[in-house]
């Protein structure tokens, strides 16, 4: 066993990630306010294919430093958006015929362990501000509210964290990641 070289990881170029086919899911940023955060998301988005990112509200957006230092590169290869409204950005994706996911600590939320997306049906799941969540309208404008089950002390996870975990999640249950 040894660790793999970077070309031995076999990656696509920016190019060639431009031109292949993305996993139906757009992620959403409500009102997140630390760059680095923003940052992972990009680069988790890159890592999972996702279709587009929507930068909203006071959500910092490329090009940035503090972006650029977690985001590694995936500013150029992710698609992204910035909007001042998240409603708005949620009622285009309906339109679109996607699914929105808050990802939320609510009343009847579903644990992410039990959540079974429909096959072939597009997501989007939000994030939400590191201090206050995803705002209140916003979360009732959702189709459902995810929740990830923890066990410690704390009462949340980092925004990057909850990220990975969502789409690892969402990936690992609809087998829509293609490898290269």
């Amino acid at each position: 066993m040894k660790k793999l070289s970077m070309e031995e990881l076999n990656r696509l170029s920016v190019e060639d990630y431009k031109e292949v086919e993305k996993n139906p899911i757009a992620l959403i940023l409500d009102n997140v306010r630390s760059l680095n955060n923003v940052g992972a998301a990009f680069r988790t988005s890159d890592a999972f294919r996702v279709n587009k990112l929507y930068l909203c509200g006071i959500t910092g957006q490329p090009p940035h430093r503090e972006i650029q230092k977690t985001a590694l590169g995936a500013t150029e290869s992710v698609d992204w958006e910035h909007h001042e409204s998240t409603l708005d950005v949620i009622k285009a994706l309906k339109k679109e015929g996607y699914i929105i996911c808050a990802l939320e600590q609510v009343s009847h939320s579903t644990p992410l362990n039990e959540f079974k997306p429909e096959p072939g049906k597009p997501y989007a799941f939000i994030f939400g501000n590191e201090v206050f969540g995803v705002e209140e309208d916003v979360v009732l404008a959702a189709d459902q509210v995810l929740e990830i089950p923890q066990f410690g002390t704390k009462h949340s996870l980092n925004i990057s964290v909850s990220i990975g975990i969502t789409l690892w999640d969402m990936v690992s249950k609809t087998n829509d990641f293609k490898k290269a």
